[in-house]
C-alpha cells in the first residue's frame, strides 16, 4: 500500500502541482485550510503532512501541533515562502519533523526528505519494545519528553550518572527535577542501593539537621532514643536534598564538610560517622543571587554544582505538550474507568497557548480534572480548569465580535493574541498579523508592551 500523505496549502496552484508530482508514489489527500485539514486527521490516518506556514483561520505550526497528539502522529512537514532560521527553530520545538523553504522547494528533494523521515518513523516503531525495555533499565520511562532541550537533558544524564560527581538540578517548581534525580540513581552502579529524598523546605531548621544528620537519645527536649538520620540511611545509594536553597547557615556547614570529607556527626554526639553517598541537589532558586546576597556560602555552591542540569519551563518546550498531555489522559483514564481517548481541536488550543506557570506538574492535574470532567470521548475546552481561559488565546471571543473596542483597543488586543499565539517570538508575531517588524516594535512600545 503507498503511504498516505496529506498536503495543506491555500494556493491551489501549489496544492494541485505537489499532488501531480506526488501521487504516483503516495495516496495524497489535499485541504486549502486548517479546519478542512484537522477534519480529515480526525477521519483518516496519514504517514506525512505537508503543512504551508500561513493558513487561513490560523497557522501551519498550530496544525502540526494537533496532528502530533493524535495516538499514531504522522511525519510534519512545514513548508514557508518566510524562510529563517528563527521559524525553523521554533517549527521543530512544536513538534515539525522538518522545514522547508518555498522557494527552494525541488520535488526531488522534497520527496527524499519524506521518504527519510518515514523511514526514520518505521525504525522508531519497529523498536519501540526494545526502547522500552532500554529506557526501563536507564530509569527514563517516567519523563516523557521529544524536544531538543529534554534530549540534551536525557543525553547529560546518561552521561553523568555513572559518575560519583554531585548534580545540582535547577529550574522552576514543577519541571520534573525529582524524576530526573531518580534517573541520575538508577542508571548508576548504585541502582540496587536505597535512594532517599528530603524536601529541606518542608522542615525546620532543627528538624532538618536530625532529619539528615541524625541524632542521639537525649540530644534534645523529646528526643527519646536515638535516630538514624537520612545520610546513613541512604549508605550505598544516592540523597536528593529538593529545595536545597532553604537550608540554613548551620547545616550548610555540615554538608560542605560531608561534601569535602564524607564523614559527619549525629546531633549530640562527638563521634565522626562516614558514609558512601552520592549527593544530587535541587533547587527552584538563583543559588548565584543566593550568594551574593550572603544567604549561601560560595564554597558550598561550587561544591554542589560540579555538573549542573538546567530542567526547561514547559514554555520552552512547546512540542512536548500534547505528548505529555496525551500521556497523562491515557494514566487518568485508566485510573478513572473513563473511555477518553483524545482531545478535540480547542482543547488543544488552550492546551498550547496557555503559559504553564506551574510547568509540568499543573499540566498533570489539568488534565485529571478534564479527565474526571469530560462526558465524551474527547476533552474539550469546556473539560479543562477555568482559568486556562484567562491566558488561551483560542478562548477569547473574535475580535469582530466584540463591540466596544475602539480602533486602537482592538489593534492592541490584536498584537498580545498574536504574542500568545508564538509563544512570545515577537518576528512570528509580526508576520502574524501582517506588520513589519519596526512597525511591530513601535507599536509595542506605544500599548506599553515591551515587557509581554
Amino acid at each position: 500500500m503507498k503511504p498516505t500523505l496529506l498536503i495543506v496549502d491555500d494556493e491551489k496552484p501549489t496544492r494541485e502541482g505537489l499532488r501531480a508530482a506526488l501521487e504516483e508514489r503516495y495516496e495524497v489527500f489535499v485541504a486549502e485550510d486548517a479546519r478542512t485539514a484537522a477534519e480529515l486527521i480526525e477521519q483518516e490516518t496519514f504517514d506525512a503532512i505537508l503543512v504551508d506556514f500561513r493558513l487561513p483561520g490560523e497557522d501551519g505550526l498550530k496544525l502540526i501541533a494537533r496532528a502530533k497528539s493524535l495516538s499514531k502522529p504522522p511525519i510534519c512537514i512545514l513548508m514557508t515562502a518566510y524562510g529563517s532560521e528563527e521559524l525553523a527553530v521554533d517549527a521543530m520545538k512544536r513538534g515539525a519533523d522538518d522545514y522547508i523553504a518555498k522557494g527552494r522547494l525541488q520535488i526531488d528533494e522534497l520527496e527524499m526528505r519524506i521518504a527519510r523521515a518515514l523511514q526514520r518513523q518505521n525504525l522508531v516503531t519497529e523498536n519501540v519494545s526494545l526502547r522500552q525495555q532500554l529506557d526501563s533499565k536507564f530509569g527514563l520511562e517516567n519523563i516523557i519528553g521529544q524536544s531538543p532541550a529534554m534530549k540534551e537533558i536525557f543525553e547529560v544524564v546518561r552521561q553523568v550518572a555513572p559518575t560519583r560527581a554531585t548534580v545540582l538540578l535547577t529550574g522552576e517548581s514543577g519541571t520534573g527535577k525529582e524524576l530526573i534525580a531518580r534517573a541520575v540513581h538508577q542508571l548508576s552502579p548504585r541502582a540496587r542501593q536505597a535512594f532517599v529524598a528530603v524536601h529541606c523546605a518542608a522542615l525546620a531548621p532543627t528538624l532538618l539537621e536530625s532529619e539528615l544528620f541524625g541524632h542521639e537519645k537525649g540530644a534534645f527536649t523529646g528526643a527519646h532514643e536515638r535516630r538514624i538520620g537520612r545520610f546513613e540511611q541512604a549508605q550505598g545509594g544516592t540523597l536528593f536534598l529538593d529545595e536545597v536553597g532553604e537550608i540554613d547557615a548551620t547545616i550548610q556547614i555540615k554538608l560542605l564538610r560531608f561534601l569535602g570529607e564524607r564523614t559527619f556527626e549525629r546531633v549530640g554526639s562527638n563521634k565522626t560517622l562516614t558514609a558512601d553517598v552520592r549527593l544530587v541537589a535541587a533547587t527552584n532558586k538563583n543559588l548565584e543571587e543566593q550568594v551574593r546576597a550572603g544567604k549561601f556560602r560560595e564554597d558550598l555552591f561550587f561544591r554542589l554544582r560540579v555538573v549542573e542540569v538546567a530542567l526547561p519551563s514547559l514554555r520552552q518546550r512547546l512540542g512536548d505538550i500534547p505528548l505529555l498531555a496525551q500521556h497523562f489522559l491515557r494514566e487518568f483514564a485508566g485510573e478513572n474507568d473513563k473511555p477518553v481517548s483524545g482531545f478535540t481541536a480547542d482543547a488543544l488550543d488552550w492546551l498550547m497557548t496557555y503559559s504553564w506557570p506551574g510547568n509540568v506538574r499543573e499540566l498533570r492535574a489539568a488534565i485529571e480534572h478534564a479527565v474526571v470532567l469530560c462526558r465524551g470521548e474527547k476533552i474539550t475546552a469546556r473539560d479543562l480548569p477555568r482559568r486556562l481561559a484567562a491566558d488561551a488565546g483560542p478562548a477569547e471571543p473574535p475580535l469582530a465580535q466584540r463591540k466596544d473596542l475602539t480602533v486602537k483597543e482592538a489593534e492592541k488586543q490584536l498584537i498580545i493574541r498574536a504574542l500568545k499565539e508564538t509563544g512570545g517570538n515577537r518576528t512570528l508575531a509580526a508576520r502574524k498579523i501582517g506588520m513589519s517588524r519596526r512597525t511591530f516594535h513601535r507599536k509595542l512600545h506605544t500599548y506599553h508592551l515591551e515587557g509581554f
